[in-house]
């Protein structure tokens, strides 16, 4: 790619950056807007409507940045809780790594590459020729100025290990003072059993109690059941919806709207009074869910979740084997009562074996698939394949506005177009694998959501001369680092290009939230439902983290490469500071907390880019010509792994689970508070199935409201 033709694709970027800037300036003004841009501070009664017609309004301003700024971490704390904290710390060390290697990278070894004669530059045609001269391929072969570049790596290598750590460190620490500073809840004193084994005596509620009150007596407090209730869960769903459609009806003030057809659309059908129609149905529906309930007694799914009196008598009952063969009483972490999911807790052991097996399949069938499109994103970026691939376009493609628009902006478009399908593949992959949280979900969404963008951006793109035509490289080990060494710097115009395309623009857009502004606009003009229904979203950490970590790998891949990157990457990550704690403090609502077990996989996945620099960089000091510094540089990748081996065991039990001394340091303090005796009293209903309890959307007050089953205890 040319110089031309990256400042095509950066100024067209820029400019819809500051497109949704001023839009999102002016569209938050609007009252009419606020579910949209400040849903969270709308649902919390926080925001002042202001219906006054005033210039302001229609004038763009900054102010926002300076909101988001100023609330300090303890503030965005109590906002988002750890793990939007946790997040932000995740951007905050990727724009530190950044701007270190920006400095080191711009200021010594940019200045080496672009001076070097390796390849030929026309200094009165520069913006024609090839970004290559920005890199380390330019720099001669044998070159003594190679040292420079092997000083760096190990410089930036310590730097990053070290942040690495601190960070690490932090965040555990952050981690038990979050756990020390909260109140009593419910995840906290029980774990969910699954494989109850069927009795011929009793039932899987009376197995449950004997085996515990038996082996437990003096820890064991109560348990509840889990039901099959797919079915009611359904006919609840639909019962809310006809009771926002009959709240919405009794709000209006137009009798006109009360009547109405009721077949599709509201076009076909008798013509009805909708008041009476719809309050009907709701109790045609809460009867329908009583009756399904009623059908549920004895009919058990063989989990529980089983509560203990103290924290340290759950985790004695999470840590040790229950049952003497290991497939039956399993004991798993319960997680919050909001962050169950519900449909998976019917899946046995081999279901859930096979899902895993299915999911993986799955995974691989998906990236192989999406080669497609990265082999016609690389075919863009070559103006001469293109022409072979389509000789009619050769006059169109000599047009110089129109080349540079295809292989400068063109191709990351494409990418970012079918990578927006991915996350939501990925979120139901994860979900058919046995997990019971929502959380569980987003975890193993993000790790293979990170894995992917890893191969299918990053190798499948920087090897697409080599991987897809050798796959036996992987067989060839010793080959690995020259194969990279060859074709990853050859490929840094096209990551500066998506950096900015999909770095820049998707991260401005975050803040412009054009889909949700749709979906609202449409709702007013279609929907009969009252404005005041809608769900406050929560950050999509599956698919935010990998992408923040893709930028990572980027730079630090190409921080000796092709330094010329790394500014592209400041803008980015400045961006992403500003906007995701704005979001985070207006827009989304946690849904779970998990206490900051993100960030082992920020860990992992640096680590991993790590090693990649250093394998690239034993390929590119042999290629060189400088063997010392390519036998040099083997020992770093053993070294960073050495470290990462002694972080895992410093302080990754920390997130797997809360240490003894600090549940009982905690049970002790509890004991004088009366909150544990009230949660002690709630743990009874705190875990039944919200399918269970009793309805109350048509409001009436007899006993057809009255839950069916009661817990167990």
């Amino acid at each position: 790619m040319i110089l031309s033709a990256l400042l095509t694709s950066v100024g067209i970027n820029l400019g819809l950056c500051f497109l949704f800037f001023i839009l999102y300036s002016i569209l938050s003004k609007q009252p009419g807007n606020a579910d949209v841009y400040a849903p969270r501070l709308v649902a919390e009664g926080k925001l002042e409507q202001r219906n006054n017609f005033n210039l302001e309004r229609l004038l763009p301003s900054t102010s926002w940045v300076s909101r988001s700024w100023n609330p300090s971490e303890e503030e965005l704390l109590l906002r988002a809780g750890l793990d939007g904290v946790v997040f932000m710390r995740i951007i905050i060390f990727s724009l530190k790594v950044a701007a270190f290697a920006a400095v080191v990278g711009l200021c010594a070894l940019l200045p080496i590459n672009y001076m070097g004669s390796q390849i030929f530059i026309d200094f009165s045609d520069l913006t024609n020729k090839s970004l290559e001269s920005f890199s380390i391929s330019n720099v001669n072969d044998g070159s003594k100025k190679l040292w420079v570049h092997f000083a760096a790596i190990y410089i930036f290598t310590a730097f990053v290990c070290y942040l690495l750590y601190v960070e690490y460190r932090y965040i555990s620490l952050k981690r038990l003072a979050y756990y020390y500073s909260s109140e009593p809840k419910p995840e906290q004193f029980t774990v969910l059993v699954r494989g109850i084994p069927k009795s011929s005596t009793d039932s899987l509620s009376g197995s449950v109690a004997k085996f515990f009150s038996e082996y437990y007596p003096s820890l064991y407090l109560s348990h509840c059941m889990v039901y099959h209730t797919t079915k009611i869960q359904k006919i609840i769903s639909d019962a809310g919806k006809v009771s926002r459609k009959l709240a919405h009806l009794k709000s209006t003030q137009k009798a006109s709207q009360r009547f109405g057809r009721v077949g599709f659309c509201g076009i076909f059908g008798p013509k009805v009074d909708l008041l009476d129609y719809y309050e009907k149905k709701l109790e045609d529906l809460e009867e329908k869910a009583r009756k399904q309930q009623s059908l549920l007694s004895g009919k058990e799914v063989p989990a529980a979740f089983v509560s203990f009196k103290s924290r340290l008598g759950a985790a004695v009952a999470l840590h040790i084997q229950q049952g003497e063969n290991p497939t039956e009483w399993l004991t798993e972490r319960a997680p919050e009562p909001r962050d169950i999911y519900w449909p998976f807790f019917s899946a046995s052991f081999l279901s859930r074996w096979i899902g895993n097996v299915v999911v993986v399949f799955a995974c691989v069938i998906l990236t192989i698939l999406f080669f497609i499109p990265v082999i016609i994103v690389q075919g863009l970026t070559n103006l001469d394949q293109l022409e072979t691939w389509f000789p009619f376009l050769k006059d169109v493609l000599n047009i110089t506005f129109i080349s540079q628009v295809i292989t400068g902006y063109l191709p990351s478009l494409i990418l970012k177009m079918f990578l927006y399908l991915v996350p939501p593949v990925m979120i139901m992959l994860s979900s058919i694998q046995g997990y019971v949280a929502h959380s569980q979900i987003a975890r193993s969404a993000c790790n293979k959501m990170l894995w992917f963008t890893i191969w299918n951006i990053f190798f499948a793109n920087a090897l697409s001369g080599s991987v897809l035509y050798r796959v036996n490289i992987f067989l060839e080990p010793k080959e690995i680092p020259t194969i990279l060494a060859v074709a990853v710097p050859g490929q840094a115009t096209f990551f500066i290009t998506y950096v900015v395309t999909n770095g820049w623009t998707n991260t401005s857009s975050e803040l412009f939230r054009l889909m949700p502004l749709v979906s609202s606009y449409m709702g007013r003009i279609f929907s009969a439902e009252t404005g005041e229904n809608f769900e406050v979203p929560s950050l999509p950490y599956s698919s935010e983290i990998p992408s923040i970590l893709l930028f990572g790998l980027l730079g630090i891949t190409y921080f000796f490469l092709s330094p010329l990157i790394l500014p592209f990457l400041l803008v980015y990550y400045c961006l992403a500071y500003i906007i995701y704690r704005h979001q985070l403090l207006n827009v989304y609502s946690p849904k779970f907390e998990t206490g900051g077990t993100f960030w082992p996989i920020v860990h992992n996945a640096t680590v991993f880019s790590l090693v990649l620099m250093h394998i690239i960089a034993v390929g590119i000091f042999g290629l060189k010509q400088v063997p010392l510094a390519s036998a040099l540089t083997t020992p770093l990748p053993i070294i960073t792994l050495l470290f990462n081996s002694y972080c895992r065991k410093r302080f990754l039990p920390v997130f797997k689970g809360y240490p003894a001394e600090s549940m009982i340091k905690k049970d002790r303090i509890d004991e004088n508070n009366p909150a544990v005796s009230d949660l002690h009293e709630k743990l009874i209903s705190a875990y039944q199935d919200p399918a269970l309890k009793p309805t109350r959307f048509s409001g009436r007050t007899d006993g057809h409201n009255a839950p069916l089953l009661a817990s167990e205890v």
